[in-house]
């Protein structure tokens, strides 16, 4: 696919089920349902054929929309890590408290 870049080869590729092709695939599906019950046709029975190639073509641009969302994050993790190496003074590690230092002293009332 076009919408890409190049730099993006180079992670993983996303898994073949997952949520947005599972969703798109129903959303092609459903759309070839609604199609079929608009022009009074049995829903589930006619046109098999175009809710299976509708199916198909959400699954694809399912897939393809979250190796572009994977790309996107490891874009944004990879600036965010940049830049914090770059400003160590900023992200200074804290000290460690025990949860007693954190929680009141607990007095119960009678």
């Amino acid at each position: 696919m076009g919408f890409v870049p190049d730099v993006a080869k180079s992670l993983p590729p996303p898994g073949i089920v997952n949520r947005n092709s599972v969703w798109l695939a129903g959303v092609g599906w459903c759309s070839a349902m609604l199609h079929n019950a608009i022009n009074h046709r049995p829903p589930l029975k006619a046109g098999v054929h175009r809710q299976f190639l509708l199916a198909t073509v959400g699954w694809f641009i399912g897939y393809h929309i979250t190796k572009y969302e994977n790309y996107t994050f490891s874009r944004l993790d990879r600036d965010m890590n940049e830049y914090m190496k770059q400003h160590p003074e900023e992200f200074a590690p804290k000290e460690k408290k025990t949860f007693a230092e954190i929680v009141e002293p607990f007095h119960p009332v009678r």
